[in-house]
């Protein structure tokens, strides 16, 4: 498994970010497997949010974690808040912030969560409070690391007045399908496509400029959560290229699509989101592939897009 330091101590995590949200579906001991199985791999990476599950997943993992053996401080726990579902609203407000961590605490059953992420932009947040929040977390030992997910350039910089502690994630969408996070840089002024567009105000290159590290979530997925492009009749051209290369490289075409992400030199991390052992494992195999430029470039117009 592939490693990386992400930057201002944070090391030696794993490219592949085991996502929980789907943990709640299982029981405790198939949980407890599929933890064992990720670490087997290599991966030491979690990422959980108060949400997933209205917490279910994080009560699900800890439970899970007391009948392995593995060591608490081997692994990176990351989890995420702000996302307020039932009440219909984001709320990064200091009080929520703070009540989450013990909460996410207490159903992990754990001191201290490695990574705390900002959970989507509240459009009413308040850097001071914010960074009052971050401070007595820190100063608690209850959080060791801040980031965000799903946020603007200037919203981060807005916060960077406030909070002194470096935000060291920033969790974004990235597949081969919903690529926009790279699309602007290629379309730029190109008045005869959408791809041109700036739907993120810069946030890839912000956040190398910035020494943080982007996250991919839904790494297969195209649309907002419509489901997989994998072997999906809708995407022919995509799947013939992904079949090819996986033939090549003796993987899944799962892993070719995580293998394209990886392959960008960003350093990203890629967030697997499944609960099959089996899946996980060919996933993990990405970490082995090294695409040519050609290959990447292969992937992406495959993908629909065109060189301007």
């Amino acid at each position: 498994m592939q490693k990386i330091n992400i930057a201002n101590g944070l090391e030696n995590a794993s490219r592949l970010v085991l996502g929980c949200m789907r943990m709640p579906a299982l029981t405790t001991e198939d949980a407890a497997n599929m933890i064992q199985t990720a670490c087997d791999l290599g991966i030491n990476f979690f990422d959980h949010a108060t949400c997933y599950g209205d917490g279910e997943a994080e009560k699900r993992f800890g439970d899970a974690l007391l009948l392995t053996d593995i060591k608490r401080e081997d692994l990176i726990i990351q989890s995420k808040c702000g996302l307020k579902f039932n009440e219909q609203i984001f709320d990064w407000r200091k009080s929520n912030i703070i009540e989450s961590v013990d909460g996410i605490l207490k159903r992990l059953k754990m001191d201290y969560i490695d990574i705390l992420l900002l959970h989507r932009p509240d459009l009413l947040y308040d850097p001071e409070e914010i960074a009052e929040a971050f401070d007595e977390l820190e100063a608690s030992g209850k959080v060791r690391h801040f980031g965000v997910s799903n946020t603007m350039p200037m919203q981060i910089e807005l916060l960077k007045k406030y909070v002194k502690q470096p935000l060291k994630i920033n969790q974004l969408q990235l597949s081969l399908e919903q690529s926009q996070l790279i699309d602007q840089g290629l379309y730029m002024n190109n008045k005869t496509t959408d791809m041109s567009f700036m739907r993120d105000g810069g946030a890839l290159d912000y956040c190398r400029l910035n020494d943080i590290t982007i996250q991919a979530w839904s790494p297969l997925q195209y649309g907002m959560f419509k489901g997989m492009f994998i072997d999906n009749p809708d995407f022919p051209e995509m799947n013939k290229a992904l079949d090819e290369l996986a033939k090549k490289y003796d993987v899944t075409k799962s892993a070719i699509a995580i293998a394209w992400i990886l392959r960008h030199p960003a350093k990203m991390q890629v967030i697997a989101g499944t609960m099959n052992p089996v899946h996980l494992s060919e996933m993990a195999e990405a970490c082995n592939v090294n695409l040519t430029h050609h290959e990447w470039y292969k992937l992406y117009l495959s993908s629909g897009k065109f060189l301007p």
